[in-house]
């Protein structure tokens, strides 16, 4: 059993660790859980049992249950190790819920104008927290991956489309053979068929999950390629088995993401990548004597 005073309770960070390792031996219900905790860290120290079941579709007990598992007598202690570290967190966390907030209590009256300022608001909270929580080993690996490639292959569907897109544009300002996974007529198969050992395929998908995008992250890893996925969660089904992964959640108002926080990531990805390929020119020149 935890104590929400214990020296031996775990930290946010250790505890999500837990869960991701557990997380394929889950039961369903569990991970539906699971997945909402992942998803709403900052909340889950204030959420009622009844509405995280009501989220996930599954009875309170589970939510119980699911605490059990993990060492917890109760939820109450498990949302203690979240209290513990988010009181008095970062003001974009607590801002984002105010946003929130007001949107709820303004339902039906909000004007053009006041929409796009919550809405421009709600990108910026995203912003704030995407900064606070980028993961540097991951997002250095990604570096790494994508200037050892011999081609680089991007997939997103639907909402995740414009990313890719935004993506390929941007390599292709590289020396860099860039290849994106339109599926246009229906050949999603046929365009990742040549991935092969050497190559990165970057997939990137939101909950629920593309299909599309899931088949080409299975594809890259059955002939040997390496995967940058770029996604919401750690539980997600691309991140859990990628070479590398970066994790963004966007802003949110009126039920729409934005896709601020993700064209972001992706444009300083690009830059980094970009860096490292021009330091590596110079570098070469130098050691070459060339003189242009």
């Amino acid at each position: 059993m935890q104590d929400e005073t214990s020296t031996d309770a775990p930290g946010v960070d250790e505890l999500m660790q837990r869960i991701t390792d557990a997380y394929d031996s889950l039961p369903r219900q569990l991970k539906s859980v699971a997945t909402y905790i992942e998803q709403h860290r900052p909340s889950v120290m204030m959420d009622r049992t009844s509405d995280i079941a009501a989220s996930c579709g599954v009875h309170p007990s589970a939510v119980v249950r699911f605490a059990q598992r993990f060492g917890f007598s109760g939820f109450s202690d498990l949302q203690a190790v979240f209290r513990q570290a988010y009181t008095g967190g970062s003001a974009s966390q607590s801002y984002q819920q105010r946003i929130r907030k007001l949107i709820d209590e303004k339902a039906g009256e909000a004007s053009g104008v006041s929409v796009a300022r919550e809405f421009i608001a709600a990108s910026r909270a995203g912003l704030d927290e995407l900064e606070a929580g980028l993961d540097d080993a991951q997002f250095e690996a990604a570096v790494e991956m994508l200037e050892q490639a011999e081609n680089i292959y991007v997939i997103g569907v639907r909402r995740s489309f414009a990313v890719a897109s935004y993506i390929v544009y941007a390599l292709g300002h590289t020396k860099k053979r860039v290849h994106l996974v339109s599926g246009i007529g229906g050949m999603i198969r046929e365009q990742i068929r040549s991935v092969k050992k050497g190559d990165v395929v970057i997939a990137i998908s939101f909950a629920p999950y593309g299909k599309e995008t899931q088949y080409c992250v299975r594809a890259a890893q059955h002939h040997g390629a390496k995967t940058l996925v770029v996604t919401d969660s750690q539980l997600s089904p691309l991140a859990r088995h990628a070479s590398a992964s970066l994790l963004v959640k966007e802003g949110s108002a009126f039920a729409f993401r934005s896709l601020t926080s993700t064209i972001c990531l992706c444009q300083a990805l690009f830059i980094a990548l970009a860096y490292r390929l021009e330091l590596n020119v110079e570098e070469s020149r130098e050691t070459s004597g060339y003189d242009d």
